[in-house]
C-alpha cells in the first residue's frame, strides 16, 4: 500500500511539473488516502502484534 502511495506522489509531482493541476491533485489526494489507510494498518498490526507477546 505504501507503494501505490508513493507511485501516486510522484505522478502528482511530474503532473504538477507539467502543468496538468487536476490529475496532480486527484493524484495528490489518492497518495494521501492511501498513506492514511497504510498509517492505520500499521498502527493496528503494532497493537495485535503486541497482545500476542505475553
Amino acid at each position: 500500500m505504501l507503494k501505490w502511495a508513493l507511485i501516486f506522489l510522484v505522478l502528482a509531482i511530474v503532473a504538477g511539473a507539467l502543468g496538468a493541476g487536476g490529475v496532480a491533485g486527484l493524484s495528490m489526494n489518492i497518495a494521501y488516502v492511501l498513506f492514511v489507510i497504510f498509517l492505520i494498518l500499521l498502527v493496528v498490526h503494532f497493537v495485535q502484534g503486541r497482545k500476542g507477546i505475553t
